[in-house]
């Protein structure tokens, strides 16, 4: 039904459609390799949107555990669209059962691709980045630390992912608390 609808000449009822294909994809692999594939090709940002949301309910059906090998693989896709709705779609990572308990597991995964020649890419894996960072910002801390900042895409990240850390920073320094 879901890639039915997704024909539609209408962007809402194609959204529809890529969401019911995300809520199939658990039990339909047809289903997931339709979002990873077609609807991650649809040139609106409204669907793409969709997409993201899509995913991050597979992977809850799924279990995020259980859901680890996909969103690799949908981490290291050769599509920008792809790349970004895993990250995108797992936000806030560490509100998302496993990432809860293992927020090292999604630095790592969104880490993986702070090079990324997408700068649409990098600002989803900054934001998130700079997520994580509000409950865990040692560990975030500790992994902004070892980048390499010879790059300007991943010096656009480090300053995405870096953004909350300074402003509490600037904060302390002044006294101000929240």
């Amino acid at each position: 039904m879901g890639q039915e609808l997704y024909q539609s000449d209408n962007f809402q009822v194609q959204e529809v459609g890529v969401f019911l294909a995300g809520y199939a994809a658990c039990e339909n692999a047809d289903a997931l390799t339709f979002l990873k594939t077609e609807a991650a090709s649809h040139d609106s940002w409204k669907v793409q949107e969709v997409l993201a949301m899509a995913f991050d309910l597979y992977c809850k059906m799924t279990g995020y555990e259980s859901a680890l090998p996909v969103i690799q693989e949908w981490m290291s896709s050769s599509c920008p669209n792809v790349r970004r709705a895993a990250s995108e779609g797992l936000r806030v990572w560490t509100s998302r059962p496993y990432f809860r308990d293992n927020p090292q597991a999604a630095l790592r995964l969104l880490a993986s691709r702070k090079a990324d020649e997408s700068e649409y890419v990098r600002k989803s894996i900054g934001n998130a980045i700079r997520d994580i960072s509000k409950k865990h910002s040692q560990l975030a801390a500790a992994e902004l630390s070892t980048w390499d900042l010879s790059s300007k895409e991943v010096r656009q990240v480090y300053k995405l992912a870096g953004k909350w850390m300074e402003s509490q920073q600037d904060k302390e320094r002044s006294g101000i608390n929240d």
